[in-house]
């Protein structure tokens, strides 16, 4: 209940997220419904998929890697933001991650995308702009990285991975997350910039 006071939205978010997808696992018909498929969006329809399948994913590993960084980060930046702007950032970073895959794959009828990726993207590096030194702590890698050089990394790894990775993975997704998380941060959150680079200054 502390939670649904402090960061409302993004409760519901996580909660409703949860549901979803666990709803999805032991009813596969909901895929079909939910997930986005850029061949038919593009020819404008199901258009309603860019949002709905940001709430189911492909297995509970999927689902626990999501709502794990999520819960790391969004309770946080919600309170940093304010709730309408945190909620806001959240559904835009769905449809926006998703344009560059539903024109990129907009003639391959068999290509299908699910999971909140790209607006857990988004909200990871619009906290990178308030916390650059924060360290993160990655799997198997003993030392905190300082979310900045998390951030510089993840993007190099994503704009390679989605040219030359056939992981099944939608890096496109988690690059266009990022970067409309940090737009939209540096849109609403005037100073941002100028708090970011002191902080890095400074070391904190």
């Amino acid at each position: 209940m502390e939670y649904f006071n402090i960061a409302p939205v993004a409760s519901l978010i996580f909660v409703f997220t949860i549901v979803t997808s666990l709803y999805a696992f032991y009813d596969q018909s909901l895929y079909g419904k939910f997930m986005l498929h850029p061949f038919t969006v593009s020819r404008g329809r199901n258009v309603w998929t860019i949002i709905t399948s940001g709430l189911i994913h492909k297995d509970w590993m999927h689902l626990f890697f999501n709502m794990f960084t999520f819960v790391a980060f969004a309770f946080t930046l919600e309170r940093l933001l304010g709730s309408w702007q945190f909620g806001l950032l959240y559904f835009l970073s769905l449809i926006l991650s998703d344009l560059p895959t539903i024109f990129r794959h907009r003639e391959n009828f068999n290509y299908n995308s699910l999971g909140a990726s790209g607006a857990i993207s988004a909200v990871l590096f619009s906290f990178i702009l308030f916390s650059p030194m924060t360290k993160l702590y990655i799997m198997f890698i003993p030392i905190g990285i300082p979310a900045v050089v998390f951030g510089f990394l993840y993007l190099i790894y994503c704009a390679y991975a989605s040219r030359n990775s056939r992981d099944g993975i939608n890096h496109d997704a988690h690059f266009f997350g990022a970067l409309t998380g940090l737009i939209f941060t540096i849109i609403f959150v005037p100073g941002i910039l100028q708090n970011f680079i002191a902080a890095i200054m400074n070391g904190r």
